[in-house]
């Protein structure tokens, strides 16, 4: 009977160490099973991003190009001309030169390839220009008619600060007017 039950213990033994360590082959190739779809999942998240850029990227492009057709040729501005008509013609073309450069902002910020703060700092700059500013006020309906919850609405907002800011501070100094957002 002794050495029965040390026969059955030695089997019983090896039977388990071959369950563990099949056990832990199983799980291990779960865990790659599980790291391989997580690491196909984020390169379809980058491929998508790039995409995204690329997108953005072209729609900046056209923008551009259609706007500086507008500004070459006072007919097609007429197009696109939103803005009061007792505005001169001259001032409207500025104010289209303008929104090129409040769209190229826009979109730089929206890549990823300026913060918030960023974005900040360089339209405090481009605020000094009195034809940038009156851009902005004459174009103060177009940006009401956005959604509220859009990122561009948004940013317009606080556009708006920024030149609230700027109109009430008392220092020539315009580079430390305001509090850009962090990031």
């Amino acid at each position: 009977m002794v050495t029965r039950k040390s026969i059955t213990g030695r089997f019983g033994s090896a039977a388990a160490g071959i369950l563990f360590a099949t056990a832990g082959m199983t799980l291990a190739a779960r865990q790659r099973r599980l790291e391989k779809a997580r690491l196909h999942e984020r390169r379809l998240e980058l491929e998508e991003l790039a995409i995204r850029r690329e997108s953005l990227r072209h729609q900046q492009r056209m923008h551009w190009e259609l706007l500086a057709r507008a500004i070459d040729d006072p007919s097609l501005a007429e197009v696109i001309d939103a803005y009061d008509k007792n505005i001169p013609a001259e001032r409207r073309r500025q104010f289209f030169y303008a929104n090129a450069w409040y769209v190229y902002l826009f979109h730089t910020h929206r890549m990823g390839l300026l913060d918030r703060e960023e974005l900040y700092r360089h339209l405090r700059e481009f605020f000094q220009s009195p034809i940038f500013r009156e851009y902005w006020q004459a174009s103060e309906h177009m940006r009401d008619s956005l959604n509220q919850t859009s990122e561009e609405a948004q940013l317009g907002h606080m556009v708006d600060g920024l030149v609230r800011d700027l109109d009430e501070a008392d220092t020539e100094e315009w580079w430390v007017v305001g509090n850009p957002p962090a990031g």
